[in-house]
């Protein structure tokens, strides 16, 4: 049995178009990754935390399916989207969004979250729950935000039932898109900071709760009108 030479020339063109193969994959696109946290509580919001009044939970967040993904997933019509691979929030949006809000409450309200702690009988807690019902990334346009939320007094069962909807302008850019859902959520944080107010001034004021005045515009300012979503109620 013979075997043929294969001429120096096609070996060395063999090599040459796998060292071109491996060098287009190790080109390929780098993945950027966006936060939706401000960043660390500054010291004078860690000092009054030592000693809180009260303290809240801020559980997990629900967000819609089709977005409870680490890539962004971005509006190309009002039926349409794409799916960016090499655009990806650190940790899934519904983490994110968890995260930004419970950094933002305990700076506001100057407490604690304890969500998966102990902690005394003796402190008030209220619970913040929040269902993100549209979370929508228009490149170039805005950021929205739909989201109903409730705060509940752990101890009396008291509770308060919301709604805001935020829509952040922002410029071209997934760094812009990123920051508008950023500020989105901290617009929604002070409506809910305000509403952990009222309700642990309400047992000294005697008086029912209602949602806070909106902050996200006339379109998504709740009914001042007492009911169910809006007052506070036992249950």
């Amino acid at each position: 049995m013979t075997f043929a030479r294969v001429p120096r020339t096609m070996r060395a063109a063999a090599l040459s178009a796998l060292l071109i193969a491996a060098l287009a994959a190790c080109s390929s696109p780098p993945s950027h990754f966006y936060t939706l946290s401000a960043g660390d509580q500054s010291p004078d919001a860690v000092r009054t935390a030592s000693n809180p009044a009260f303290l809240i939970e801020v559980p997990p967040v629900d967000v819609p399916p089709q977005v409870a993904k680490n890539q962004f997933v971005v509006q190309t019509g009002p039926t349409q989207v794409q799916v960016l691979e090499q655009e990806r929030w650190a940790s899934l949006p519904g983490d994110e969004i968890r995260r930004a809000l419970s950094s933002s409450l305990t700076q506001q309200l100057g407490t604690i979250d304890v969500y998966g702690s102990p902690y005394p009988d003796r402190v008030p807690v209220y619970r913040v729950s929040v269902n993100v019902q549209r979370f929508e990334s228009w490149p170039g346009s805005r950021a929205q935000i739909d989201a109903v939320w409730s705060v509940r007094a752990v101890r009396t069962q008291a509770v308060l039932t919301c709604r805001s909807a935020v829509s952040e302008p922002v410029s071209g850019g997934y760094d812009a898109l990123a920051e508008g859902h950023r500020r989105a959520v901290q617009r929604i944080a002070t409506e809910i900071a305000a509403a952990v107010r009222n309700l642990a001034a309400a047992p000294a004021r005697g008086a029912a709760v209602t949602c806070p005045a909106s902050t996200s515009g006339p379109s998504a300012a709740p009914s001042t009108a007492p009911s169910a979503s809006n007052t506070a109620t036992k249950g």
